[in-house]
């Protein structure tokens, strides 16, 4: 990792070369807090396809995993979208297919497939609607069917089923690795250590670990609740550097995050990369037409859904 006074002299760089090129930079929460500090906008992936339709600059850098990527060129297919780093691929979007969705669809005639927004941009043109962990019980909830197909994360889908119970939801094995390992234990034994904290999780966690919660959020919906909360202190079940961009937002409040709790592949996004990115011009994004086209039908559909949940969920 670069010396303090060298990363503040890339940051300077970073911000220059956006400002000369017409970049607008988007960063997930998950990213490291260097890459965080330099981008326009920090969010989840949900506000990032609508900030990257809403911005007006011609270039897009996506600091966040491949299919955010993709989800922005997709949106945006007058614009350059960007990635600092190709090899930055979510290991739960490869949990599902083409194939599987077809396969899916057969078996279940007549239901409507919903696709987590961590997914390729080929299994996103085979589906019906998008979602993100923000607004997926919205999404289902609004569809009108009485079964639906939700691929690929299992504990989503778990958790979408429990608060939409009217709807059969058709669920094939599929995680994220890094939700996957947090535990109740770790849960329990940082509230322990804080027993004034509110228990924030993300609903790609185990429903054991779930059931343990005050409140079950997407990244920013943890940021809107910790925002509107009486409670000064919060326990953050979700990748670790969240909780960096919590007490960013909320200085006055604390913030515990899980150590353990890293996505390899969101640090496989460095200053460096970013600042080479934009010095170069490299990785940009291409989506075939006839794939995006699809795509981008249930993509839309899932931001006219927006948000939706009053708790930011």
């Amino acid at each position: 990792m670069a010396e303090k006074t060298e990363m503040a002299e890339m940051q300077k760089r970073v911000r220059e070369i956006a400002g000369e090129k017409d970049f607008f930079i988007l960063a997930h929460n998950y990213q490291y807090p260097e890459v965080q500090d330099v981008a326009d906008f920090v969010g989840d992936s949900l506000v990032m396809a609508q900030k990257a339709v809403e911005a007006p600059n011609m270039n897009i850098l996506v600091c966040g995993v491949w299919f955010m990527a993709e989800t922005a060129a997709i949106l945006n297919p007058d614009k350059r979208v960007f990635s600092p780093e190709p090899d930055s691929r979510c290991p739960m979007a490869r949990m599902v297919d083409v194939a599987t969705i077809r396969a899916l669809k057969e078996r279940n005639p007549g239901a409507p497939v919903v696709a987590y927004v961590n997914t390729t941009a080929e299994v996103k043109a085979e589906s019906d609607v998008c979602c993100t962990s923000a607004n997926a019980v919205d999404v289902v909830r609004s569809l009108d069917a009485g079964k639906v197909i939700f691929v690929p994360d299992v504990n989503l889908g778990l958790y979408v089923q429990k608060m939409v119970p009217e709807k059969e939801v058709i669920l094939p094995a599929g995680y994220c690795p890094t939700h996957q390992g947090i535990t109740r234990e770790q849960i329990m034994a940082l509230k322990e250590q804080h027993p004034d904290a509110e228990v924030l999780v993300h609903p790609e966690c185990t429903p054991d670990v779930i059931d343990l919660a005050d409140g079950v959020y997407s990244t920013q919906g943890m940021l809107l609740h910790a925002r509107n909360s009486s409670a000064k202190e919060f326990i953050v079940g979700t990748e670790k550097e969240h909780a960096y961009r919590l007490k960013k937002a909320l200085p006055e409040k604390e913030f515990y995050a899980i150590p353990t709790a890293v996505c390899p592949n969101m640090k496989k996004i460095t200053l460096e990369k970013v600042l080479r990115a934009l010095e170069k011009e490299v990785y940009e994004v291409k989506v075939p037409e006839d794939v995006a086209k699809r795509a981008r039908r249930a993509l839309e559909r899932m931001l006219e859904i927006g948000r939706g949940e009053k708790n930011g969920r």
